[in-house]
């Protein structure tokens, strides 16, 4: 009841006419620039984070709520449109709707994959209202040596799920860590990785990290393909998207499922939707195959019902995972952990009580953001359609000079524009390379974290590292790590056997 009653106090901050404002503001950025194949949700939070500086913290989560949403939402219109999903989570919707789409039901496909979206992400948010509360409890009980194995847990466990190769995901979170380690050293107050540079005594700022990365990274790596990757063909997209009763039928129960995949995928630290997906994608395909008419290869309802409610219930529960744990499991909620540091909150169980306005007013946002996609993107997703005829040249010229004046609103620094350049650079070599984004975000945002209580409990113990290993929480995640690591190894090295014989 307690946490009804701070839900409708939530609901009653939302719900003004300028924080409504900004939610629909939040809806419309975030589907437009995730809609862009290559961009995605988290570049969309990326490249919105430094909008929002100028706003109070209560109106900025407000619009980050309807970025974070819509965001996901466009990264599946142009996948099913265009066979180009804009982010990796999209992929598994991609495959039958963009048949669908074929078919000359783009409408259906993009009205399937709204409401599952809306769906998915209401089931997960609710349970985040009840028991986000209670996860942050549970975090009440963690010390120094149970945050340093929760900070292990999100990097080995990223680094070796989102990466077709192990190494290059440890790669990646190297990358992370090293760019976490540049600026002065707290305890000791000596500079490391500065090059004797005083704009880099205050190390990297976030902001540069995210945009460099994800959306300069991702402008050089189209701008040296774009004569070798042709523009798609355009699909034709006519009609209202709405849906009959038999397709209803159809749907509802894969949009159940999904979201029962995605909602325990959301506070673990894989990276992001992309396992549930195509866990929910499998678990249609499977039942389609014992049906007396499959449809699945020709454009199946439930293909694309599943993925995305799995995808938006894992973007739910990863919130709650992030507000009461203060543990990002995916690059969208690093970047939104990034964001809360910006205004000087750290999230983790002292959230609920030192900022409880906001995070009860954020909560009632993310269902008021969802009502707010639904209507907008069922009538109009027909518009969104459109951003996709823009020439790709201008497009990817217009993200650079957004990139650059984002970056130098937030600190008026030409060595912040020169730092983007070179990040850019860095994003631009690990595409070409096939080195994953998700474990430098990670890295990025809770090295400082992992060093710090690393270092508590050391002093702590008096340099014992055996503290390390005292706790039962901290063995039961170590437990867990090696016991996710080996399950990963064996399923790579049994795919690697398949794909030889």
């Amino acid at each position: 009841m307690e946490s009804i009653e701070l839900l409708l106090g939530g609901f009653a901050n939302a719900l003004t006419p300028i924080n409504l404002l900004w939610v629909v503001v939040g809806a419309v950025l975030g589907t437009a620039v995730g809609v862009l194949p290559g961009l995605g949700s988290a570049m969309a939070v990326a490249l919105l984070l430094p909008v929002t500086f100028s706003l109070d913290p209560v109106g900025a989560f407000i619009m980050f709520a309807g970025v974070y949403y819509g965001g996901l939402f466009g990264d599946s219109t142009t996948g099913i449109l265009l066979n180009t999903p804009g982010n990796s989570s999209a992929i598994a919707t991609t495959i039958e709707g963009h048949r669908m789409a074929k078919a000359g039901r783009a409408p259906q496909a993009l009205a399937t994959s709204a409401i599952g979206a809306f769906i998915g992400g209401i089931i997960a948010t609710t349970l985040v209202v009840f028991f986000a509360p209670r996860l942050a409890d549970l975090a009440s009980l963690f010390g120094p040596a149970e945050y340093f194995a929760l900070a292990m847990f999100a990097f080995v466990a990223t680094a070796t799920v989102v990466a077709d190769s192990v190494v290059k995901g440890l790669a990646a979170l190297a990358i992370g860590l090293a760019l976490a380690m540049i600026g002065i050293d707290g305890p000791s107050g000596a500079s490391r990785f500065t090059l004797g540079l005083p704009q880099l005594f205050d190390g990297v700022a976030i902001v540069v990290i995210t945009v460099g990365l994800l959306a300069l990274g991702e402008v050089l790596h189209v701008a040296s393909r774009i004569h070798r990757d042709p523009d798609p063909v355009q699909s034709t997209f006519t009609g209202r998207p709405w849906l009959k009763k038999s397709d209803v039928r159809k749907a509802w129960p894969a949009w159940l499922r999904g979201a029962g995949f995605g909602v325990p995928f959301g506070v673990i630290p894989v990276g992001g939707s992309e396992i549930p997906t195509f866990l929910a994608y499998g678990t249609e395909r499977r039942l389609d195959a014992r049906r007396k008419n499959p449809m699945f290869g020709k454009g199946a309802i439930q293909g694309v019902a599943a993925p995305e409610a799995a995808g938006n219930a894992t973007a739910g529960s990863a919130m709650g995972a992030l507000l009461a744990l203060g543990l990002p499991t995916s690059a969208t909620a690093a970047i939104m952990l990034a964001a809360f540091q910006q205004y000087g909150m750290q999230p983790g169980p002292l959230l609920f009580d030192r900022n409880a306005d906001l995070v009860w007013t954020l909560l009632a946002s993310l269902f008021v953001g969802m009502i707010v996609l639904l209507i907008l993107n069922l009538p109009f997703a027909p518009l969104w359609a459109k951003l996709l005829l823009i020439p790709k040249h201008y497009l990817y010229a217009g993200i650079s000079v957004f990139c650059g004046l984002g970056v130098y609103a937030t600190s008026s620094s030409i060595a912040d524009l020169i730092l983007l350049l070179i990040i850019g650079l860095v994003g631009f070599m690990m595409r070409r390379h096939g080195l994953p984004v998700a474990p430098v975000l990670i890295a990025v945002i809770l090295g400082p974290l992992a060093e710090t209580e690393l270092r508590r409990a050391l002093a702590v113990s008096e340099g014992d590292v055996g503290i390390l290993f005292d706790s039962p929480i901290a063995v039961a995640l170590y437990s867990l790590l090696a016991i996710a690591v080996v399950f990963m190894v064996v399923n790579k090295i049994r795919k690697h056997l398949r794909e030889k014989a």
